[in-house]
């Protein structure tokens, strides 16, 4: 099984190429104010300039208004765009529908349960599935994994990511419990909050390509 990566929170001309180089399917741009990895429209519409083709571009966003949505969305530099607050299922469907862009709705897990309601709730409307620890002050980045055995032979409808506390040291690990088609990091590969390391990129990119 080939596993994808994607690497988030990428603010940078040299964390960018470092991704591509590597082989990550998807790179992702936080587009959160409170978040260290922010990065103004200008900046997204400079780096994603950057990114080939048969790279995804993921615009995160945390429960946007409809003006933030077309301020990034008029870049030209978002392919799908990541829910990562409390949007409802209506709020995932009418985002879909205004911007035209596939959307993924993160799933704040912190008991079995939580994937079931989550499952139930946006399978319908959204186009893939994130699973990410409910801890954590701040919306993704939070290097915090909640007990992976919960996905374990868990049949989940849609392509999906399991993000939260994943690292070069236990990607391996993660993928084999949950069977993630695809897996989402960002703290994990930085060597201080909010600053990537293309060093690091490169190693667990090497690493992903190895499962």
């Amino acid at each position: 099984m080939t596993v994808e990566a994607k690497i988030c929170g990428l603010s940078t001309a040299e964390s960018i190429d470092a991704a591509v180089a590597g082989g990550a399917r998807w790179v992702g741009f936080m587009t959160y104010p409170r978040s260290p990895r922010h990065v103004a429209t200008e900046t997204l519409r400079m780096l994603a300039r950057r990114v080939p083709r048969h790279v995804g571009r993921v615009g995160v966003f945390v429960d946007p208004d409809d003006a933030l949505l077309d301020e990034r969305l008029a870049t030209g530099a978002i392919d799908l765009l990541q829910l990562h607050g409390a949007e409802t299922p209506e709020r995932v469907a009418a985002i879909k529908a205004r911007t035209g862009k596939p959307v993924m709705k993160v799933i704040k897990v912190g008991e079995p349960s939580d994937v079931d309601r989550g499952i139930a709730a946006y399978a319908a409307v959204a186009d893939r599935l994130m699973f990410e620890s409910a801890d954590g002050t701040l919306p993704g980045g939070n290097a915090t994994a909640f007990d992976w055995t919960i996905l374990s032979g868990r049949t989940v409808p849609l392509p999906w990511f399991l993000a939260g506390g994943i690292t070069l040291d236990n990607v391996a690990e993660a993928v084999r419990v949950t069977g993630a088609p695809a897996v989402d990091l960002s703290s994990g590969v930085e060597v201080s909050r909010g600053v990537k390391s293309v060093e690091l990129i490169r190693a667990f990119l090497d690493r992903v390509k190895a499962l």
